[in-house]
């Protein structure tokens, strides 16, 4: 017996359950999925579900298999940045344009599937397509990543995970540290962006100023939450958007990097010996490039 736990994502398409397993799984059919709906071995947070159920942004999908489906995800020869690896832990330095695990649109070249042919030891956490995955960032965000070769899972949920990021907003910030407080659901008007919303789950973004120049801010980004594009909407939000931000920064800046954000640096207790430890990593070379702009047009006035 085996049972995957799957963690829905809305990407803005209305999903039924069983089309969505047919797709997630591939070797399965319909009519089977339907079928173990109907003898329970498929659930949706722990409930009982139709075949028709409409999947919900963070809907926990438990599937129980009498025996092992095969493999879906396939292992790539994909270069990675390793920070720091032992028996228990990876911490690899994603770069911008990577997406994290495979997903409608992007069955490969994603992190997962290089961290499959980098080692075959990942936690289960998460089910197959994303395995010791326990948190993730954008495609066009840069930066730290944890994955669990064990069920470290914990850490996160329980938020003692310490997250730094770092990024370029458009315009002058004039206050040296803000916290922004506000709920963040899916955009009714674009269901592919996320937006400020009363029906939407609490978000805090806390941030303090690194260096102001003519029309940019660098800024030192923490989360006490982890909604979906946080920091990108919540600067949007208050007029600062991430500069190159394609979805929510301003049309003249959009990067062909994706936005100037970078999960810089990741403190946490290691599962293991209980020590903390924190990770450091470079700003990626196109980010640090444009910095270098930015002081030198300051500097030129």
């Amino acid at each position: 017996m085996k049972t995957d736990i799957l963690l829905f994502e809305d990407n803005g398409i209305e999903q039924r359950i069983d089309k969505y397993l047919v797709w997630f799984y591939q070797s399965i059919t319909r009519s089977q999925i339907q079928n173990m709906i109907e003898k329970e071995e498929i659930k949706v947070n722990g409930k009982k579900i139709k075949a028709n159920y409409i999947l919900k942004d963070g809907d926990k999908i438990e599937v129980l298999f009498a025996d092992p489906v095969p493999s879906l995800i396939q292992a790539e020869d994909i270069p990675l940045d390793i920070m720091y690896e032992d028996e228990d832990i990876i911490v690899v330095n994603k770069p911008s344009g990577m997406v994290v695990h495979p997903a409608i649109g992007n069955k490969s070249g994603t992190l997962v599937n290089a961290l499959l042919h980098h080692c075959t030891d990942l936690s289960g956490i998460n089910g197959e397509s994303r395995p010791g995955i326990v948190h993730r960032i954008d495609k066009d965000t840069s930066g730290l990543l944890v994955i669990c070769k064990n069920e470290m899972a914990k850490q996160f949920h329980n938020k003692e995970v310490n997250k730094i990021y770092y990024a370029i907003c458009s315009g002058v910030i004039p206050h040296n540290v803000g916290v922004i407080e506000a709920p963040i659901g899916r955009d009714i008007q674009n269901r592919q962006q996320m937006a400020i919303s009363d029906k939407g789950k609490n978000a805090i973004t806390h941030f303090k100023v690194i260096e102001r120049f003519n029309e940019h801010t660098l800024i030192e980004v923490k989360l006490e939450t982890g909604r979906t594009h946080q920091i990108r909407v919540h600067m949007k939000y208050i007029g600062y958007p991430v500069s190159g931000d394609p979805l929510y920064g301003y049309k003249k800046e959009v990067s062909e990097f994706g936005q100037f954000l970078h999960a810089k640096k990741i403190g946490f207790k290691h599962p293991r010996t209980g020590e903390y430890m924190e990770i450091d990593s470079d700003l990626p070379e196109y980010f640090q490039n444009f910095l270098n702009e930015l002081y030198e047009k300051k500097n030129s006035l």
